[in-house]
Protein backbone atom coordinates (compact mmCIF):
# COMPACT_ATOMS: atom_id res chain seq x y z
CA UNK A 1 0.00 0.00 0.00
CA UNK A 2 1.26 3.00 -0.92
CA UNK A 3 2.19 5.58 2.00
CA UNK A 4 2.62 9.99 2.16
CA UNK A 5 6.41 8.80 2.59
CA UNK A 6 6.39 7.79 -1.10
CA UNK A 7 4.67 11.37 -2.22
CA UNK A 8 7.38 12.97 -0.58
CA UNK A 9 9.82 11.39 -2.70
CA UNK A 10 8.24 14.01 -5.46
CA UNK A 11 7.54 16.44 -3.07
CA UNK A 12 9.49 16.72 0.82
CA UNK A 13 7.99 19.26 1.52
CA UNK A 14 3.92 18.45 1.00
CA UNK A 15 1.73 16.85 2.89
CA UNK A 16 -1.68 18.36 2.25
CA UNK A 17 -1.63 17.44 -0.93
CA UNK A 18 -0.71 13.69 -0.68
CA UNK A 19 -2.88 13.46 2.10
CA UNK A 20 -5.39 14.34 -0.11
CA UNK A 21 -4.67 11.80 -2.72
CA UNK A 22 -4.54 9.04 -0.47
CA UNK A 23 -7.86 10.05 0.74
CA UNK A 24 -9.34 9.88 -3.04
CA UNK A 25 -7.59 6.39 -3.56
CA UNK A 26 -8.89 5.30 -0.44
CA UNK A 27 -12.77 6.00 -1.23
CA UNK A 28 -14.86 2.96 0.02
CA UNK A 29 -16.40 2.41 -3.16
CA UNK A 30 -13.22 1.45 -4.74
CA UNK A 31 -12.27 -2.04 -4.97
CA UNK A 32 -9.47 -2.26 -7.46
CA UNK A 33 -8.87 0.75 -8.24
CA UNK A 34 -7.38 1.45 -4.14
CA UNK A 35 -3.60 2.17 -2.86
CA UNK A 36 -2.99 -1.40 -3.85
CA UNK A 37 -3.77 -0.76 -7.64
CA UNK A 38 -1.13 2.81 -7.31
CA UNK A 39 1.48 1.01 -5.33
CA UNK A 40 1.40 -1.97 -7.78
CA UNK A 41 1.72 0.88 -10.85
CA UNK A 42 4.89 2.63 -8.52
CA UNK A 43 6.57 -0.34 -8.53
CA UNK A 44 6.31 -1.05 -11.78
CA UNK A 45 7.73 2.23 -12.78
CA UNK A 46 10.55 2.10 -10.57
CA UNK A 47 11.45 -1.05 -11.57
CA UNK A 48 11.75 0.06 -14.83
CA UNK A 49 12.44 4.04 -14.64
CA UNK A 50 14.71 3.72 -17.41
CA UNK A 51 12.66 3.52 -20.52
CA UNK A 52 10.96 6.70 -19.90
CA UNK A 53 12.01 9.81 -20.64
CA UNK A 54 10.68 11.71 -17.58
CA UNK A 55 10.01 8.87 -14.96
CA UNK A 56 8.81 11.73 -12.76
CA UNK A 57 6.45 12.49 -14.68
CA UNK A 58 4.95 9.19 -15.06
CA UNK A 59 5.43 8.22 -11.11
CA UNK A 60 3.17 11.29 -11.41
CA UNK A 61 0.94 10.49 -13.84
CA UNK A 62 0.18 7.26 -11.39
CA UNK A 63 -0.92 9.30 -8.88
CA UNK A 64 -3.20 11.21 -10.64
CA UNK A 65 -5.17 8.89 -13.02
CA UNK A 66 -7.69 7.29 -11.32
CA UNK A 67 -7.91 10.31 -8.36
CA UNK A 68 -10.94 10.91 -9.47
CA UNK A 69 -13.08 7.62 -9.76
CA UNK A 70 -16.65 6.53 -10.21
CA UNK A 71 -17.62 3.33 -11.66
CA UNK A 72 -20.48 4.37 -14.51
CA UNK A 73 -18.65 8.18 -14.75
CA UNK A 74 -17.35 8.37 -18.48
CA UNK A 75 -15.29 11.44 -17.57
CA UNK A 76 -13.27 10.20 -15.01
CA UNK A 77 -9.69 10.51 -16.34
CA UNK A 78 -10.77 13.73 -17.78
CA UNK A 79 -11.48 14.69 -14.33
CA UNK A 80 -8.30 13.06 -13.08
CA UNK A 81 -6.23 15.09 -15.86
CA UNK A 82 -7.78 18.79 -14.29
CA UNK A 83 -7.23 17.86 -10.65
CA UNK A 84 -3.39 17.03 -11.73
CA UNK A 85 -3.61 20.55 -13.43
CA UNK A 86 -4.72 22.36 -10.65
CA UNK A 87 -3.01 20.44 -7.77
CA UNK A 88 0.49 20.26 -9.64
CA UNK A 89 0.70 23.56 -10.46
CA UNK A 90 -0.41 24.80 -6.84
CA UNK A 91 2.73 23.21 -6.14
CA UNK A 92 4.94 25.13 -8.30
CA UNK A 93 5.83 22.04 -10.73
CA UNK A 94 6.89 23.46 -14.43
CA UNK A 95 4.01 23.96 -17.04
CA UNK A 96 6.00 21.27 -18.97
CA UNK A 97 5.73 18.93 -16.63
CA UNK A 98 2.42 19.66 -15.51
CA UNK A 99 1.55 19.49 -19.39
CA UNK A 100 3.06 16.02 -19.50
CA UNK A 101 1.21 14.89 -16.70
CA UNK A 102 -1.99 15.68 -17.69
CA UNK A 103 -1.40 14.01 -21.02
CA UNK A 104 -0.29 10.94 -19.73
CA UNK A 105 -3.27 10.73 -17.33
CA UNK A 106 -5.61 10.79 -20.73
CA UNK A 107 -3.84 8.43 -22.48
CA UNK A 108 -5.18 6.08 -19.86
CA UNK A 109 -8.67 6.23 -21.16
CA UNK A 110 -7.63 4.39 -23.76
CA UNK A 111 -4.33 3.25 -23.49
CA UNK A 112 -3.35 3.95 -26.93
CA UNK A 113 0.50 4.61 -27.10
CA UNK A 114 2.20 6.51 -30.41
CA UNK A 115 5.72 5.19 -31.30
CA UNK A 116 8.21 6.65 -29.46
CA UNK A 117 6.31 7.70 -26.23
CA UNK A 118 8.01 6.51 -23.73
CA UNK A 119 6.56 8.07 -21.14
CA UNK A 120 2.93 6.93 -22.37
CA UNK A 121 4.46 3.68 -22.69
CA UNK A 122 5.85 3.22 -19.26
CA UNK A 123 2.52 4.39 -18.27
CA UNK A 124 0.46 2.29 -19.86
CA UNK A 125 2.35 -0.85 -18.86
CA UNK A 126 2.02 -0.01 -15.45
CA UNK A 127 -1.51 0.60 -15.78
CA UNK A 128 -1.88 -2.72 -17.61
CA UNK A 129 0.43 -4.66 -15.50
CA UNK A 130 -2.24 -6.58 -13.54
CA UNK A 131 -3.38 -8.45 -17.04
CA UNK A 132 0.31 -10.07 -16.56
CA UNK A 133 0.09 -11.13 -13.20
CA UNK A 134 0.29 -14.54 -11.90
CA UNK A 135 -3.39 -16.40 -12.76
CA UNK A 136 -4.22 -16.33 -8.72
CA UNK A 137 -3.39 -12.05 -8.53
CA UNK A 138 -5.27 -11.84 -11.73
CA UNK A 139 -8.01 -13.90 -10.12
CA UNK A 140 -8.01 -11.21 -7.04
CA UNK A 141 -8.48 -8.59 -9.98
CA UNK A 142 -10.92 -10.00 -11.82
CA UNK A 143 -13.05 -10.47 -8.77
CA UNK A 144 -12.49 -6.93 -7.35
CA UNK A 145 -13.05 -5.47 -10.80
CA UNK A 146 -16.58 -7.42 -10.23
CA UNK A 147 -17.08 -5.71 -6.60
CA UNK A 148 -16.90 -2.14 -8.38
CA UNK A 149 -19.43 -2.95 -10.80
CA UNK A 150 -21.44 -4.96 -8.41
CA UNK A 151 -25.29 -3.03 -9.77
CA UNK A 152 -24.90 -4.40 -12.65
CA UNK A 153 -26.69 -6.97 -13.77
CA UNK A 154 -24.91 -10.53 -13.91
CA UNK A 155 -25.67 -10.94 -17.77
CA UNK A 156 -25.01 -7.49 -18.84
CA UNK A 157 -21.66 -7.80 -16.57
CA UNK A 158 -20.23 -10.64 -18.53
CA UNK A 159 -21.24 -9.74 -21.93
CA UNK A 160 -19.71 -6.13 -21.36
CA UNK A 161 -16.29 -7.55 -19.34
CA UNK A 162 -16.15 -9.95 -22.05
CA UNK A 163 -15.95 -7.18 -24.66
CA UNK A 164 -13.64 -5.55 -23.37
CA UNK A 165 -10.97 -8.12 -22.12
CA UNK A 166 -11.50 -8.94 -25.91
CA UNK A 167 -9.97 -5.87 -26.87
CA UNK A 168 -6.96 -6.04 -24.69
CA UNK A 169 -6.36 -10.10 -26.23
CA UNK A 170 -7.05 -8.75 -29.84
CA UNK A 171 -3.51 -6.44 -28.97
CA UNK A 172 -0.46 -8.26 -30.19
CA UNK A 173 1.44 -5.55 -29.08
CA UNK A 174 -0.31 -5.08 -25.30
CA UNK A 175 2.95 -3.65 -23.24
CA UNK A 176 5.57 -1.77 -25.27
CA UNK A 177 7.94 -0.33 -22.41
CA UNK A 178 9.09 -3.03 -20.32
CA UNK A 179 12.05 -5.67 -21.40
CA UNK A 180 9.92 -8.73 -20.99
CA UNK A 181 6.86 -7.20 -23.07
CA UNK A 182 6.74 -10.37 -25.02
CA UNK A 183 6.43 -12.24 -22.10
CA UNK A 184 4.05 -10.19 -20.44
CA UNK A 185 1.78 -9.93 -23.26
CA UNK A 186 2.18 -13.62 -23.14
CA UNK A 187 1.06 -14.40 -19.61
CA UNK A 188 -1.98 -11.22 -20.44
CA UNK A 189 -3.51 -13.38 -23.15
CA UNK A 190 -3.58 -16.63 -21.26
CA UNK A 191 -5.26 -14.30 -18.50
CA UNK A 192 -7.70 -12.77 -20.65
CA UNK A 193 -8.33 -16.17 -22.60
CA UNK A 194 -8.96 -17.67 -19.30
CA UNK A 195 -11.35 -15.09 -17.93
CA UNK A 196 -13.34 -14.52 -21.40
CA UNK A 197 -14.12 -18.71 -21.00
CA UNK A 198 -15.56 -18.26 -17.61
CA UNK A 199 -17.62 -14.91 -18.30
CA UNK A 200 -19.10 -16.43 -21.54
CA UNK A 201 -18.58 -20.17 -21.13
CA UNK A 202 -16.57 -22.76 -22.85
CA UNK A 203 -17.48 -22.84 -26.91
Amino acid sequence: MVSLAEWQRLFPADSSAGASLIERWSEPHRRYHTLDHLAFMLRVIDSHAAVADDADAVRLAAWFHDAVYEPFAPDNEEQSAALASSVLTDLGVDADRVAEVVRLVRLTAGHTVEDGDRNGALLADADLAILAAPPADYARYAAAVREEYAAVPEDAFRAGRAQILGQFLANPDLFRAVPARAEWTARAHDNLRAEITTLLGAP
